[in-house]
């Protein structure tokens, strides 16, 4: 096979594709499918490369394997004016976080709130997606979701909670979202699997080796430290049982700790991961013209508050809109190891490979 060259970038419309004629023939139907690709695809296009387009080959083998169900049967219960809960059926994570966060978006236009737990699911790439989901809607969003174990306690040895991630998206009037996706971990375990793949060393204080010292070599690496290194790691812990709580607890579900791994070796046992997901609609607090020139005055003296020579006060999700503007013209790029993942995927399933963007 021909070596592509290590700058290779495609179009969205091309990934798009690509991504969904996977899914269709991994045994996806078409809910699963679109919801899937506009998730992998969106998080690419905000540059979170960790949780984007380098977890299709995961979900193709979880799919075929029998971990995930392709074709879900998904139930929402409304339990009250403003709570709900959503049997996921094992489905994708990406359509059952879709979905709950629409039917959160619909009891908060009627009542104010939404809040929406989630069982029987699985991995959903990046948490922003959803939130954003209800900012994209003149919403406030939050989602969280719990993980199998990846990350040390604070002055613990072995892993316990998952990156038990946070995502929280609001409505900016004449401006995209105000976007922040967090790991409660220093980073996310995706991270360290993209930087060991192009043998790149990590930052310091972010994750452990078996023993429990800090590494800087993916290799190396059996446990993440929790957001604040070795020195403030309880203020990450702490966040990563909130997330804990709100996701497994509501949805009862198993804790991280006792979930499967999501690298396996089981791909044929589903791992009942759990989510939890929150729309306000804004107008249930404050006027709406007063929530938005609030939010735009808080953005407006954040970034222009002094920064560190050759720095920049950038606002959650600045970045982000960056990275999809330049992704949007330039194309996503595949990195060495992904641009042999894709290449392996069309030549089993028989597609046309990606086109390099000219």
């Amino acid at each position: 096979m021909k070596e592509t060259p290590p700058d290779f970038r495609v179009a969205v419309a091309d990934l798009e594709r690509f991504i969904g004629q996977v899914l269709e023939r991994a045994g996806a139907d078409e809910a699963s499918t679109e919801a899937t690709t506009r998730a992998l695809v969106t998080a690419s296009r905000l540059g979170v490369d960790s949780h984007g387009l380098r977890l299709l080959p995961h979900y193709v083998r979880a799919l075929e394997g029998g971990r995930l169900n392709g074709r879900p049967e998904m139930a929402f219960t409304r339990r009250l004016p403003a709570t709900g809960y959503l049997d996921a059926d094992d489905a994708l994570g990406h359509l059952a976080g879709y979905r709950a966060m629409d039917e959160a978006v619909a009891m908060a236009e009627e009542v104010g709130v939404g809040a929406v737990a989630v069982g029987n699911s699985s991995h959903f790439g990046a948490a922003g997606c959803y939130a954003l989901a209800a900012a994209e809607r003149g919403l406030i969003g939050l989602a969280v979701c719990n993980s199998d174990p990846f990350v040390l306690l604070h002055d613990g040895t072995a892993p316990f909670h998952g990156t038990n991630p946070i995502a929280f998206a609001a409505p900016v009037t004449g401006q995209r979202p105000y976007l922040l996706d967090m790991a409660t971990s220093a980073i996310p375990w995706n991270r360290v699997q993209q930087y060991g793949a192009i043998g790149r060393q990590l930052p310091d204080e972010v994750a452990a080796d078996g023993k429990g010292g800090v590494t800087r070599e993916p290799a190396e690496v059996a446990a993440l430290l929790p957001l604040g290194g070795s020195d403030f790691g309880f203020k990450g812990a702490g966040l990563g049982g909130m997330v804990e709580v709100l996701s497994s607890t509501l949805a009862g579900m198993l804790n991280g700790f006792r979930l499967l791994p999501m690298g396996g070796p089981d791909f044929s046992t589903p791992r009942g991961v759990g989510h939890f997901f929150l729309a306000l609609q804004p107008e249930a607090f404050v006027e709406r013209d007063t929530f938005a020139t609030c939010l735009r005055d808080y953005l407006a003296d954040l970034r222009a508050q002094s920064a560190r020579e050759s720095g920049e006060v950038l606002a959650p999700g600045d970045r982000e809109w960056r990275c999809q503007a330049r992704r949007d013209v330039e194309g996503i790029p595949l990195d060495s190891a992904n641009q042999a993942a894709y290449a392996a995927l069309a030549e089993r399933f028989g597609l046309p490979p990606l086109s390099r963007l000219a």
